[in-house]
């Protein structure tokens, strides 16, 4: 369709406007075009290893798919529940079919919505890809890499818990430095009352002469006495 087909129809011309707000491109080829086809690229990486931009594409069948997301294209329309039905045999032994019993089982699968006019489609697809790819990939960073809610949240965790368990031991580091100095004094003073002791039952029976060179070791450091 490119920009001249966004002109034929008010509601085509709102779809456009709200495309160049969100840096969305038309990039159908006439081939694309003239099959009905309409094809968006969006301002937006994908979580694919290819890390292309996200590629949306409306087709005439009724479908929406994400083109460049997967292995292969993928499915964007709602889903309903839809009954069906299937004939009851009898089997024999070998599981081998007999007869039908008359009967009918049913089971619910999902079948998608198609959206059978155009305009319904780009709406649609305005809209999914406001919430899917715009709003849900808000933490989109400038390079195209993709980071989840979640991971987010637990790298704030994590780097919160590793802060609080680093200032945590900051502080047991400064307790047991504190009492290493606090046991240090307590040992030195009582060494240096023991000597004071030594030394005044020494003087009080005339024997500082020889005691001249008289020292201590103290924590690996020689303290000279008298």
């Amino acid at each position: 369709m490119n920009r001249k087909g966004y002109t034929s129809d008010p509601r085509y011309s709102k779809v456009l406007d709200d495309m160049d707000l969100l840096g969305i491109t038309d990039i159908s080829t006439t081939r694309q075009s003239d099959n009905g086809t309409i094809v968006w690229r969006l301002p937006v990486r994908n979580s694919w290893r290819n890390g292309k931009l996200i590629e949306i594409a409306s087709f005439k069948s009724g479908m929406v798919r994400n083109q460049n997301s997967a292995y292969s294209n993928y499915q964007l329309n709602k889903c309903k529940s839809v009954d069906r039905y299937y004939k009851d045999y009898n089997y024999d032994d070998n599981y081998n079919v007999q007869e039908w019993t008359g009967k009918y089982n049913k089971y619910t699968c999902k079948e998608r919505i198609l959206i059978p006019i155009e305009i319904d489609r780009l709406e649609y697809m305005l809209k999914y890809c406001v919430k899917n790819y715009f709003i849900k990939r808000a933490n989109q960073v400038a390079n195209g890499d993709f980071v989840p809610k979640w991971q987010v949240e637990s790298q704030y965790k994590h780097n919160e818990a590793y802060n609080n368990g680093y200032a945590h031991g900051l502080e047991q580091g400064k307790d047991r430095c504190c009492q290493e100095v606090a046991d240090f004094r307590t040992e030195s003073e009582a060494k240096i009352l023991i000597l004071e002791k030594e030394i005044e039952r020494i003087t009080e029976n005339n024997y500082l002469e020889p005691l001249k060179n008289l020292s201590v070791t103290v924590n690996g450091e020689r303290y000279k006495i008298i």
